[in-house]
């Protein structure tokens, strides 16, 4: 049994306050995660990419911010989908300190 069946069966055993709860600790452990969006140790500097590929963000903005559009984005990575855009520009309004402290550091490479 997986493991996501074991909590499916769980679930189906907890009253409303203690999937409540559960919820609240689930909550708490995701802290600021953004779907679509990852950061792995070893792969682009461990820096923020779209899931499934090994695009930064900050490559993202940083061709946002120089004019290219949403639609050229796409058209250059075959590999994104608009949803990955979408989550890119709500991670770049959340650490915008983060991103432009990559950009510049990219820039100064």
């Amino acid at each position: 049994m997986s493991t996501i069946q074991q909590a499916e069966q769980l679930l189906s055993n907890m009253t409303r306050a203690e999937k409540a709860q559960l919820l609240q600790w689930v909550v708490r452990d995701l802290g600021e995660a953004f779907p679509g969006i990852e950061s792995t140790p070893g792969v682009s500097g461990g820096e923020p990419c779209i899931v499934r590929t090994r695009i930064p963000v900050w490559v993202l903005e940083q061709a946002r911010r120089l004019g290219t559009s949403e639609a050229d984005l796409l058209r250059s990575y075959p590999t994104l989908r608009a949803e990955d855009l979408t989550n890119a520009w709500a991670y770049v309004r959340a650490h915008r300190e983060e991103i432009n402290r990559q950009i510049l550091e990219n820039e100064e490479a």
